[in-house]
């Protein structure tokens, strides 16, 4: 579930543009100095020519992971790692520019006192690391380009200040035991998924639930559904699914999901449970 928008052309963005160009110049001027190609960088470092091509023109945001090991190779002195802090605070300014079928959920998503999730494959995108949001666009089929799939895990990370805000909203998830136990990403990707769920559950204002397999009724089999209360506004719901979403307003119908989520929080485990079973399964690791 919830695709995510390209970045538009706000100040913020245009500042984070101007400071991936700068970036990018370090990285061609030190790779030419170690008297290497993009592509044997890109060889030594496991990226793509392309990837090292789009990067070094601003066209591509350079990650922390990129820039700690070309700053060793290149002989950089820290030059590239100094650079981690400002271009993560320059991708979490840049705002969104939301499709059109996504800006009405988005805009009321910014604006909720509350949010309640019910997933049944992913971990809700609000939840999700780096690594495992690009993980999921990667996997995508068709398949997406590197620059959207960059686009579009910027986009959604940029979301996640909704769970942070001050003041901040109530919200509470479901989520079924398989998503804890699918390797998105490989094993590495996924530990560091599950320590991110063990540490939102902890939050004040998060209640993070798990559907175990062995219940034998469920009253979410019809699907994943978000519901959200915007400020002084009535509470709406939200599907999305194989890239068709509908954004729901009814009374009844919003009546019925929400009598359908208490169903499901009660047939799930509690929030003292799920994470006690999230610590297990981090623990067997």
């Amino acid at each position: 579930m919830e695709l995510d928008g390209a970045i538009d052309g706000s100040d913020d963005s245009e500042e984070a543009a101007d400071l991936f160009r700068v970036v990018g110049r370090q990285v061609r001027l030190l790779r030419e100095r170690a008297g290497l190609t993009q592509r044997e960088l890109g060889e030594r470092l496991g990226y793509s020519e392309e990837l090292i091509r789009s990067l070094e023109r601003g066209r591509r945001t350079p990650q922390p992971e990129f820039l700690d090991s070309a700053d060793d190779l290149l002989s950089a002195g820290g030059l590239l790692r100094s650079t981690m802090e400002d271009v993560k605070r320059a991708k979490a300014r840049a705002r969104v520019k939301h499709p059109a079928w996504f800006k009405d959920y988005a805009r009321l998503e910014a604006d909720a006192v509350e949010l309640c999730y019910y997933s049944n494959h992913t971990v809700p995108g609000l939840f999700q690391t780096e690594a495992h949001t690009r993980a999921l666009y990667a996997m995508r089929k068709p398949l997406l380009d590197d620059e959207l799939i960059e686009q579009r895990v910027t986009s959604r990370l940029a979301r996640q200040t909704v769970l942070t805000k001050r003041p901040a909203p109530m919200v509470s998830c479901v989520i079924e035991e398989a998503i804890l136990r699918r390797p998105i990403g490989e094993w590495d990707v996924h530990e560091e998924q599950l320590q991110e769920l063990a540490r939102l559950g902890g939050l004040r204002n998060v209640e993070l639930q798990v559907m175990p397999l062995d219940r034998p009724e469920h009253a979410g089999l019809g699907g994943p559904f978000i519901l959200l209360t915007p400020t002084r506004k009535p509470q709406v719901g939200y599907l999305e699914v194989q890239n068709i979403s509908r954004l729901i307003t009814d009374p009844e119908e919003v009546r019925i999901l929400a009598a359908r989520y208490g169903c499901i929080r009660s047939q799930a485990l509690t929030p003292r449970e799920s994470l006690a079973l999230i610590e297990r399964l981090l623990k067997d690791r």
